[in-house]
């Protein structure tokens, strides 16, 4: 995103490199979880250039939260600081309850961006199925934005289509820009920096669809200025709010 933020993240520093974007970062072990594989899910939370990958700091996040068919559990109190790509991130562990899909979301404390000139505070997410039970996937979190999946957000192969709405409020935004971006564990290069950071528009319901070109983790953040201020400086400042998922891509297996 031209701005940072998990700091969700969200912290946002300019960008030495103007293509890559800032996403907040919240990656699971694992997004299918078998009996034969445990309950035990390990979890990383960051907030980086996911292309480079480079780590920019994470402030501790004001809440992370994990959504399930029984409710809503709170781990923020859990989290322990962790080393991410060379900045200061965060970890947890989790254990998984009765079968269902688990969704888990980081919300940081909003970061001041001097060269926007604005707060930034995005909202991040991922999903993951637990003992093959995939019902719930497409549940509405309630969040102030979300991007809402409409393709299974796990079980999906590289080439695929994803496709999500934006929801800010509860409602679908109009015309939306989505940043996308790949987490390039592997060293990946690009033609052209301007391929980093890929952007698509919703159309009037707020519907997006991308189709990713390889296997692994992809991030997708919608922003939208906030219809509320934050004080700074006794002034009054806009604050930017950004819905993040991230959705992970298998390779096909011949």
């Amino acid at each position: 995103m031209r701005y940072s933020g998990l700091g969700l993240v969200l912290g946002l520093l300019v960008a030495a490199n103007p293509a890559a974007a800032h996403f907040g970062m919240v990656l699971p072990s694992d997004t299918m979880v078998t009996q034969e594989d445990g309950r035990e899910i390990e979890l990383r939370f960051g907030f980086a250039h996911p292309f480079t990958p480079e780590g920019l700091e994470l402030v501790a996040p004001q809440s992370v939260e994990v959504f399930h068919s029984d409710g809503v559990d709170n781990i923020t109190e859990t989290l322990k600081a962790e080393d991410f790509h060379g900045a200061a991130g965060f970890a947890a562990s989790y254990t998984l309850g009765r079968p269902g899909v688990y969704t888990f979301v980081m919300q940081p404390e909003p970061y001041w961006e001097e060269a926007e000139q604005t707060f930034i505070q995005h909202f991040s997410k991922t999903h993951i199925a637990a003992f093959d039970d995939d019902s719930g996937w497409d549940a509405e979190l309630g969040l102030k934005t979300e991007i809402v999946p409409l393709t299974k957000p796990f079980g999906l192969w590289a080439g695929n289509l994803f496709q999500g709405i934006v929801k800010f409020d509860g409602k679908p935004v109009p015309f939306a820009e989505i940043e996308v971006e790949h987490y390039n564990e592997t060293g990946l290069g690009v033609p052209n920096e301007i391929m980093v950071t890929q952007t698509v528009k919703a159309d009037a319901n707020g519907v997006f669809s991308y189709a990713t070109p390889s296997a692994g983790w992809w991030g997708f953040a919608a922003l939208k200025t906030a219809n509320y201020s934050l004080p700074r400086d006794d002034q009054a400042m806009p604050v930017e709010l950004g819905a993040v998922i991230w959705v992970k891509f298998e390779e096909w297996e011949q």
